[in-house]
């Protein structure tokens, strides 16, 4: 009997032993991924955690997503949630704020690429989520704000869904009434967007 119950620790010991961490995705963006004006459990990034858990055991998601961050200050707090977390993905979606107010495209740019640099310095791989502009903001600055999205990944190798809300922006069913955020009924649809280009790197 003694020699059976030393049996059935060790065997839970080396299970104990050999049992896959969880690994991280972490999520930094701004009020398109933090779920504005619906409830949390709506937004694409719960939505993503409910995924993960029925298709990717062993990954969860973490929303470190601020409704108004821009693409400086998620620069900023990115240093200490790479120490905090540890992600092996780190998802930046960033920009629409920066866009919106018309701040410098180089500027943009640079924030962007730092960002790019530090999550892969730390041994994560990176996804970049692209957005568009409303078409008042003129040809000549969408143009350069998408064209940041594909020449960063391209240059450091960084995953890409080049708009964010592909299928969702133009149809009013799934756009709350400020016209720039999805409804509930739309996020499903924001998430399918991301996981197309997410999953690869959990493999």
């Amino acid at each position: 009997m003694r020699r059976i119950l030393w049996l059935a620790l060790w065997l839970l010991c080396v299970g104990t032993l050999h049992a896959a961490p969880t690994k991280t995705i972490l999520v930094l963006g701004d009020s398109l991924s933090a779920a504005h004006n619906i409830a949390t459990e709506q937004g694409w990034v719960h939505l993503l955690e409910v995924r993960l858990k029925q298709m990717e055991p062993g990954w969860t998601a973490i929303n470190a997503s601020i409704s108004g961050e821009t693409s400086l200050s998620g620069r900023n707090r990115l240093p200490s949630l790479l120490e905090r977390y540890k992600p092996a993905v780190v998802v930046i979606e960033l920009g629409a704020n920066d866009g919106l107010r018309g701040l410098p495209l180089p500027a943009l740019r640079e924030n962007l690429s730092t960002m790019i640099d530090a999550a892969q310095k730390s041994g994560a791989r990176v996804l970049l989520l692209g957005i568009e502009l409303p078409v008042n903001y003129g040809p000549q600055y969408r143009d350069g704000l998408r064209a940041i999205y594909a020449d960063l990944a391209k240059q450091k190798h960084a995953a890409l869904v080049p708009f964010l809300l592909e299928g969702v922006a133009l149809d009013p069913k799934l756009m709350q009434d400020d016209g720039l955020h999805p409804t509930a009924a739309g996020e499903p649809r924001v998430l399918d967007n991301v996981w197309g280009a997410l999953r690869p790197l959990l493999r």
